[in-house]
């Protein structure tokens, strides 16, 4: 018998309004749904180069698991987004500030059997090489037990490209060598984001990469 996290009605509720937009719309692919186990402490890592990267994941992975994703914490301050955000069993995290009030609500619920999601980058590329924070390692040091499962995700980024319609691809891929004796969190995180942006290079939103594009020809 699984032991399996029953998914909230919120979760189902928020991503079930963005499907039409990444299924139909975006013509979502997912590959490599198998990788993702149906119980038990998960860590998914991703890449991040849109807001609509954890959308867009969590519509990949429904069919498995909640992703309970560690988000900005400003989020948080836009009345009626809180309560969604709750609701969804998102986790706030203050980045650049090495939140450790974040990584422990995270540990305590990847050592209840969460699916935690995680972007190492720690914000959105734009366009930069972003060296990934050591919060993955951390997590990962304290509950050892928990699947790693790095996820590719491409084409968010042309969704602001209407009329143009986007191609999303998600793929998870299969867990990570692990954690080396001696390696440090950072670099361990260093490791597992190479391996994703080898299948999803950086990419610049639509509407920022024309902009980019006006000022080259000026």
């Amino acid at each position: 018998m699984s032991d399996r996290e029953p998914m909230t009605r919120t979760y189902r509720a928020a991503l079930g309004i963005a499907t039409p937009i990444v299924r139909v719309w975006g013509r979502l692919d997912v590959e490599g749904e198998e990788h993702i186990p149906a119980d038990g402490p998960l860590l998914i890592v991703g890449n991040h180069d849109s807001y609509w990267d954890p959308v867009v994941i969590g519509i990949g992975a429904i069919r498995r698991r909640q992703i309970r994703a560690l988000a900005k914490s400003s989020l948080w301050k836009v009345k009626g987004l809180n309560k969604v955000l709750d609701g969804m069993g998102q986790i706030p995290i203050t980045r650049g500030s090495g939140d450790s009030g974040a990584l422990d609500a995270a540990i305590a619920e990847l050592r209840a059997g969460s699916c935690i999601g995680v972007f190492p980058e720690g914000t959105r590329s734009l366009g930069r090489t972003l060296r990934p924070r050591s919060g993955l390692g951390r997590l990962v040091t304290a509950v050892p037990e928990a699947v790693v499962v790095p996820v590719a995700v491409t084409g968010t980024t042309d969704i602001t490209r209407f009329p143009t319609r986007p191609r999303l691809h998600v793929r998870f891929l299969a867990p990570p060598e692990p954690m080396r004796e001696g390696e440090a969190p950072s670099d361990y995180a260093v490791r597992v984001v190479e391996e994703i942006r080898r299948l999803a290079p950086i990419s610049i939103a639509g509407r920022k990469r024309r902009r980019l594009a006006a000022r080259a020809a000026e």
